[in-house]
């Protein structure tokens, strides 16, 4: 029988000996004074489109009944208003 390994052309094998890891040099992006929201997700994703899914992941939230903290800032915000309906604001944390 055939092998199943698909052969590497020169092109391929001389650009992965080329490249190299870059380092992250991006600076952290500050919230707004160090405030941070706790977060409970009392509702199931499933069901739900792609991209609200995808919006619950962002935020650390995995499955069901998961919290987590996030930093209190625009983009944030932006994400809980997606999925308003799936979470809820439990407190603020300093």
């Amino acid at each position: 029988m055939a092998s199943s390994k698909k052969k590497v052309t020169a092109k391929k094998a001389a650009k992965k000996k080329t490249t190299k890891k870059r380092t992250a040099t991006k600076r952290a992006v500050s919230s707004d004074h160090g405030t941070r929201l706790r977060i409970r997700q009392f509702k199931s994703g499933v069901g739900s489109p792609g991209r609200v899914r995808r919006t619950l992941a962002a935020l650390g939230l995995r499955h069901h009944q998961a919290e987590a903290s996030v930093p209190d800032n625009a983009s944030t915000r932006g994400m809980l208003r997606k999925v308003h309906h799936l979470v809820r604001v439990i407190g603020e944390e300093s």
